[in-house]
């Protein structure tokens, strides 16, 4: 296979340019959100960017928009290159949409080199991977992981999501129909930036992602007894809210002392009644763990339910602790991950095998089909915010080792 072949930078950063447009604001980001009006316009400007290539447009029952790439043999298994086009309300630029754009860039790169590879090529946007709606509708449905029950409690509301998919033209049973066969996918390289600050910190150019962390999510409530804030002696207080506060700092100390390379947030916290002059009598909190192997998660999790029990006697509180979500760790493959540095190592570009701490698409294709991300750095670490931004440089160099680690799965997955 040719290691000559390059993608044309310029062309890539006209459509990077372009898209960006759609859904600007004032700081310089991006608002997006899944089948709102700009994320549809962001999706015709996709779709004319694919037509003007001479490439085959599809369209699925999710809404998940592909270029395709086709093979000489009708027969072959399909290497799928991809992010998503949706944003964050009031996100940044490059989130989602560098991993498309460029897998559109590889596949006419190709195209117009003239290659014949072994797969037919296929860069996708998925529908809604940042849950504005319901959270991986897209990649859920083409893995056969959505279900008709994640569509009628949905995170972002019912309504929202009908009146998105109306906007979309989308049917809720037609959600279903994209689910492919695993064995009609060679695999799946997703390209994005890390959104945290390791790669920039190092000055590594790839990150080369081992899995995507597994994600424990509760809502817990510390249950006391509200009084008079200023008649109650401090000793005779049940008070919630000092629960809640030791749970969050013991949370802190057990993960940074026991979990090294962890994480858990509390991004919630509500006391009740909630007024200067009482007592909490009940503190309400979000809680979620993330850890990258089924075992360290499970342990963590159990720790930090039992650290909040704790908490709760030491106060003489009640705990109330709903289980919200869990989602499994995914291990990335070892021979995408050997790809991707062998593609990094052909450009002379430094690399860096690292976890993802946030989901990605890749999850839900890791269950069917060998998968693999490729990071290029964030400055400072920044995501989910208009100030998001990776040097133009590290996209390209992101998107031609993407190019290249596809060409090598190409003759290694079908």
């Amino acid at each position: 296979m040719s290691t000559s072949l390059q993608i044309n930078p310029g062309r890539l950063q006209s459509d990077f340019d372009a898209l960006a447009a759609i859904g600007a604001t004032a700081g310089g980001g991006v608002n997006r959100p899944a089948l709102s009006p700009a994320h549809l316009a962001a999706r015709a400007l996709f779709a004319a960017q694919v037509k003007q290539a001479g490439l085959a447009l599809q369209i699925d029952g999710a809404g998940n928009h592909s270029a395709i790439l086709r093979c000489p043999n009708k027969s072959a298994p399909t290497l799928l290159l991809g992010s998503h086009l949706d944003s964050v309300p009031e996100g940044g630029r490059y989130d989602g949409a560098l991993g498309v754009l460029a897998a559109l860039e590889v596949l006419r790169s190709i195209q117009e080199a003239g290659l014949k590879l072994p797969v037919h090529l296929e860069a996708i946007d998925f529908t809604d991977e940042e849950g504005t709606l319901v959270g991986f509708i897209g990649s859920g449905a083409l893995c056969g992981t959505l279900t008709p029950h994640d569509l009628q409690n949905p995170r972002g509301g019912r309504q929202a999501l009908l009146a998105g998919l109306a906007r979309a033209g989308l049917r809720e049973d037609g959600l279903f129909t994209a689910r492919r066969d695993p064995a009609a996918l060679a695999g799946y390289l997703e390209l994005h930036i890390e959104q945290g600050p390791r790669l920039f910190n190092a000055g590594d150019a790839i990150g080369v992602v081992t899995g995507i962390v597994g994600i424990a999510s509760y809502r817990m409530a510390f249950t006391g007894r509200a009084n008079h804030a200023g008649t109650t002696p401090m000793a005779a207080r049940r008070d919630a809210g000092l629960g809640a506060a030791g749970f969050i700092l013991a949370a802190r100390r057990l993960v940074m002392e026991a979990f090294p390379g962890c994480v858990a947030n509390v991004g919630a916290l509500q006391l009740e009644p909630g007024a200067f002059n009482i007592v909490p009598g009940r503190a309400e909190l979000a809680l979620e763990c993330r850890a990258e192997d089924e075992d360290t998660l499970e342990r963590l999790q159990t720790r930090l339910l039992a650290q909040a029990e704790q908490e709760a006697e030491r106060y003489g509180l009640g705990l109330e602790v709903t289980v919200l979500g869990r989602h499994a760790p995914a291990p990335m493959s070892q021979q995408v991950q050997q790809a991707i540095e062998t593609a990094a190592a052909d450009l002379g570009l430094c690399t860096q095998r690292m976890p993802s701490g946030a989901g990605h698409d890749a999850q839900n294709l890791a269950l069917v089909c060998p998968t693999g991300m490729i990071f290029v750095p964030s400055v400072d670490g920044i995501s989910h915010s208009p100030q998001e931004s990776s040097r133009w440089e590290d996209c390209l160099n992101g998107a031609s080792v993407l190019l290249g680690a596809a060409l090598h799965l190409s003759q290694n997955t079908h």
